[in-house]
């Protein structure tokens, strides 16, 4: 059996720091780490999410501070998002699609003070990140009668869903229940006469069609997120490609030196390329 790597095996290693912190709100979250590249630029942006099950008492977004000072060191900019967890006062919906959609946003408020280029943009998102990453990315489909809806969003040019739990309809079952089942209700919000889907803005799978590029990536032994839900996804959201890598685990997907994320890395430049 292959041995898979564990979390205090990424997060034990020294820890790299954000180039600028960025708050773009009031809110205790309502804040971004930015990884710039050496030189003037201007530099190509990956906005990264992050993960934990949606909720905060499992994982920040310093969890992706290795893969976001790798990518930094590879040439791209990376804008690093926070957001409310569910089990967060405000956090559900819609507060954390709402966070994700403002930290999102004031990329392009921030991009002429950092050289950042907007022309073309790569989401990159892990885990349940993958989910909110495939969520930006559809956000300016929403009917104006969402709570979600927000006039003019950032333009995303194609996403790299690591590990993603995009299609909240087929995860709840998959994954761990304390992970996405027992948190599901808060998360789409009760169903309304206006809204008697609840996966109908909130789920990436349910939602119009994305019309952007999505590389789908999976571990073969990802038991958070079974390589399954990634060639489902693919085929909701089709053209979507999806890559299963073989011997890896959910962790791997985040630490640089592994073969899942040098495949993630090369995806997210040839996105921004």
């Amino acid at each position: 059996m292959t041995r898979l790597m564990t979390w205090d095996e990424l997060t034990s290693r020294p820890k790299p720091s954000p180039t600028h912190t960025i708050r773009w709100g009031q809110g205790e979250t309502d804040i971004v780490d930015l990884w710039l590249p050496d030189g003037a630029g201007p530099h190509s942006v990956v906005l990264m999410v992050h993960g934990g099950c949606w909720q905060k008492a499992i994982a920040d977004r310093t969890l992706m501070n290795w893969a976001a000072e790798d990518l930094r060191r590879k040439g791209m900019a990376v804008w690093n998002i926070e957001y409310r967890g569910v089990d967060e006062p405000g956090g559900g919906y819609p507060g954390t699609f709402l966070d994700v959609a403002h930290a999102a946003d004031a990329l392009r408020d921030n991009a002429g003070k950092y050289n950042l280029k907007t022309e073309r943009i790569a989401a990159f998102g892990h885990s349940a990140g993958g989910h909110l990453a495939l969520w930006l990315a559809g956000r300016h489909k929403l009917p104006a009668s969402s709570p979600l809806r927000i006039d003019n969003p950032l333009k995303i040019t194609g996403v790299v869903n690591s590990g993603g739990l995009a299609d909240l309809k087929a995860s709840a079952p998959v994954t761990q229940a304390d992970c996405l089942a027992n948190i599901l209700d808060k998360l789409t919000g009760p169903p309304s006469a206006t809204r008697p889907d609840v996966f109908s803005d909130t789920s990436p799978a349910e939602m119009p069609p994305l019309e952007v590029a999505v590389e789908s990536v999976s571990g073969d032994q990802d038991r958070i997120s079974p390589p399954g839900l990634a060639e489902g996804l693919g085929k909701r959201l089709a053209p979507a490609r999806v890559w299963i890598v073989k011997n890896t685990g959910h962790v791997e997907l985040i630490a640089p030196g592994t073969d899942a994320f040098a495949r993630e890395r090369e995806l997210l430049q040839d996105m921004l390329r």
